[in-house]
C-alpha cells in the first residue's frame, strides 16, 4: 500500500505537534512560514526542490 502525503500538509502537522508538545511558540511558527515563503522565491529554490524530491524518491525506493 503506497501512501502519499503533500510536503505542506506533511510540514504543517510537524509545526501543530511542535507547538503543541515542544513549546513552539506561534511567533516561531510564524517566523518559519515566512522563511519558507521568501525561500521559496529566491534563487535557491531550485536547489531545495531538487534536493527534497531526491530525498522523497530515495525514501520511496526502501523496500520493507
Amino acid at each position: 500500500m503506497a501512501l502519499s502525503i503533500s510536503a505542506v500538509v506533511l510540514f504543517a502537522i510537524i509545526v501543530f505537534i511542535l507547538i503543541k508538545k515542544s513549546g513552539l511558540k506561534a511567533g516561531h511558527a510564524v517566523i518559519c512560514v515566512l522563511l519558507g515563503f521568501y525561500l521559496a522565491s529566491s534563487s535557491v529554490a531550485p536547489t531545495i526542490s531538487n534536493l527534497t524530491t531526491n530525498v522523497a524518491d530515495m525514501v520511496g525506493s526502501i523496500k520493507f
